[in-house]
């Protein structure tokens, strides 16, 4: 039966002191209290005394809901009262007692307890007492330092059940006439799942199906697949094939896709440039890579001026800019060139690492093993077959190749932006009658600062998945974009090295904007301490991946870290009471103050809430006193004003004292990479500030 007074006690090995640093922060509760998905710090009303929060309830089911709560009394290791705001009947208490030899005795009152124990008051007496309890148990678990059983999702990867129930669900697997299913079943096994087995497949499935629309083309699978067969040839004629290279330095276009679909039929490799590199980084990369061939947009020829001579330059215009020069349209024309048989090896793929702390790396990325890699992004991913995708999020880089990738099975029709613009944007989605949107944050960010009459001009009730990967998604950016759109929104946490870890659907992120979700099926995740064993409940470590697209290497040999099949992922993170992944930030980017472990990540999300802050990025700076000091870069709204005492004042009050920015620096602009990941190596540059000041 429901109660308004629930009174019980536990007895916990630990002192007071070391319990209160949990019970008495209340912001951390969600990752100790399941169905607490958000607490924090929120500026007290009129004379309220006492510090004041914002709790958001996951009701499951149910939805969310939020509610306000005051520390009525916080007596540290003693008392603690939280009652809500305005005055509603509810509180809760938790009394320490000191027992001695380290244990405490910890006596909780619930008061008509709809506030913050998820259920609200319908709940029975034991079930209140059990959801406390569990969380204590947590609590006492990472105070003990206990290696915690965070590992979801262990052991195989994904039963077939799960695989088959997906890719039903999605139409991957649908009923189709015996001479076309032959046909799918063919080009499967001649090339794998490969990007070019999955659209000669899908070729094969529904040949007169809309394969790619660009900005001055329209092609179906049918002709995708005959095109690419006539420009193997042609290039085969160059003598390109098994163990050749082939750099592809272009925007999102049908001759990009169609290049890399004539290179893959050749068992040639192919090095994703990216076309944001300075000349002699192409050159760099030409020359680490051995590439023989590099196939571009002439809008690049200058950054290719001064390759090799030896090394041949093809574009990928109809009629180049320069006399004399190789063209795909000249070399798939007249061709009298066999396209080869299948290679004895497919050719690799290697995308560029996003350099966002020095030189890119290349990545050999590995070819899909099968359905089952299928099933797990359309796990978490609702997908389907007929997909109409406007794929915006760079194809040179991980999120805009996978987008392309995941479209063939779904013998989806792709929808490319070549150069993004907000308004194009929304433009293609209402002309195109587009359902997904492969993008990256600052797109999004872009598109919601667009005047309110612009994007209410164009017709976007088609789309129902925005997927955003790339860089990080603040959780001001996420719940702006679904109060504007709707619960749309996914957010794809991986890089080009584990491919996925996790992803946030709409309930995810209603319930913890910041949160990066839950892994996919099939996919492993552990947090771990640095001696590779699980970290207790609650607490951060750093988040490594297992799934069956892990990266092949660097193509300088190095690799990254593996334990127990898992590879790291570089990142910083928690996991929740409710098994939602929390990344706190890069290992790289942890900054040390006077002693005080500090995220800069938690501090751009506390400023991004702010009104005048279009956007942020905070970093480490050398500092003689403490070691570092946080540096917070911001770009503000037109017209809007701030100042720096401003800035500092709000985190005081939303964060500790040691994440309080020292130094304050207003900008027009921050770098960013193509892929919107701001380039924060750059913001400490004297050349830069000198620039931007």
């Amino acid at each position: 039966m429901a109660s308004e007074y629930v009174a019980f006690s536990t007895l916990v090995d630990h002192a007071p002191a070391r319990l209160w640093e949990v019970i008495g922060d209340p912001e951390v509760y969600p990752r100790f209290l399941a169905g607490i998905s958000l607490c924090e710090r929120v500026p007290a009303a009129g004379s309220q005394h006492g510090t004041t929060y914002r709790v958001r309830v996951d009701r499951g089911s149910g939805g969310v809901t939020d509610h306000w709560v005051q520390a009525l009394i916080s007596r540290p290791a003693e008392k603690l009262v939280l009652a809500g705001v305005p005055d509603t009947g509810s509180w809760v208490s938790v009394h320490f007692s000191a027992l001695g030899a380290g244990r405490t005795r910890l006596a909780f009152v619930f008061f008509n307890p709809n506030l913050p124990v998820p259920g609200g008051a319908g709940w029975t007496r034991a079930r209140i007492k059990s959801w406390a309890r569990a969380g204590v148990d947590r609590i006492r678990a990472y105070l003990a330092r206990e290696p915690g059983t965070d590992l979801v999702n262990r052991g195989a990867y994904g039963t077939r059940s799960g695989v088959l129930r997906t890719l039903l669900r999605s139409g991957v697997l649908a009923p189709g006439g015996p001479g076309r299913m032959l046909g799918q079943l063919t080009s499967v096994a001649r090339w794998g799942y490969t990007l070019v087995g999955g659209y000669g497949a899908a070729a094969a499935r529904v040949p007169e199906r809309t394969a790619l629309i660009d900005g001055t083309s329209t092609r179906t699978y049918g002709e995708l697949e005959h095109r690419t067969e006539r420009l193997a040839a042609g290039l085969a004629g160059l003598g390109l094939g098994p163990g050749s290279t082939v750099g592809l330095l272009a925007r999102n276009h049908a001759a990009m896709v169609e290049s890399m679909l004539a290179c893959g039929k050749l068992g040639a490799s192919v090095v994703l440039i990216n076309i944001a590199l300075a000349g002699q980084q192409v050159v760099d990369a030409v020359g680490e890579h051995g590439v023989d061939t590099v196939i571009r947009d002439d809008e690049f020829s200058s950054l290719v001026r001064y390759l090799p001579q030896d090394v041949r330059q093809v574009s990928t215009a109809a009629h180049p800019d320069g006399s004399g020069q190789l063209s795909m349209r000249a070399l798939s024309t007249g061709v009298t060139h066999a396209v080869p048989e299948r290679p004895p090896r497919a050719g690799t793929v290697v995308v560029m690492t996003s350099g966002t702390s020095g030189t890119p790396k290349g990545a050999r990325r590995p070819a899909s093993r099968g359905l089952a890699s299928i099933a797990g992004i359309l796990s978490r991913i609702p997908l389907q077959a007929g997909e109409r995708m406007l794929i915006s999020a760079p194809i040179f880089h991980a999120w805009g190749l996978a987008g392309l990738q995941i479209s063939t099975p779904l013998r989806a029709t792709v929808v490319l932006q070549e150069r993004f613009d907000a308004e194009e944007c929304l433009r293609m989605i209402a002309e195109q009658r587009c359902t997904t949107l492969f993008a990256i944050p600052i797109m999004l960010r872009r598109i919601l600062d667009l005047p309110e009459d612009v994007r209410s001009a164009y017709d976007t009730s088609s789309l129902r998945i925005v997927a955003s990967s790339g860089s990080a998604l603040s959780g001001a950016l996420v719940t702006e974009f679904m109060s504007v759109f709707g619960d749309i929104l996914y957010n794809f946490y991986g890089s080009t090295e584990v491919s996925w870890a996790a992803v946030a659907d709409p309930t995810d992120l209603r319930a913890a904007p910041t949160t990066a979700g839950r892994p996919p099926l099939g996919t492993r995740l552990g947090v771990l301490n640095i001696e590779g064993r699980p970290v207790p409940p609650g607490a951060t470590g750093r988040i490594f991946v297992g799934n069956e697209m892990l990266f092949e290497g660097y193509t300088d040999g190095g690799s990254r870290e593996v334990r127990d099949s898992l590879m790291d992922t570089g990142d910083l993170g928690y996991i929740d009471a409710d098994g939602r992944l929390f990344v706190s930030g890069r290992q790289d980017e942890m900054v040390i103050s006077g002693g005080e472990n500090v995220f800069p990540r938690s501090v751009e999300e506390a400023l991004a809430y702010l009104p005048q802050v279009a956007d942020v990025a905070v970093v480490g700076v050398d500092d003689e006193e403490f070691g570092q000091r946080l540096a917070a870069y911001i770009v503000l709204h037109e017209g809007s004003r701030l100042d720096d005492e401003l800035v500092r004042a709000y985190i005081r009050h939303r964060l500790p004292r040691f994440a309080v920015p020292r130094d304050v620096v207003f900008v027009d602009e921050l770098p960013r990479n193509p892929t919107g990941k701001i380039l924060k190596n750059r913001l400490v540059e004297t050349q830069w500030l000198a620039r931007r000041g």
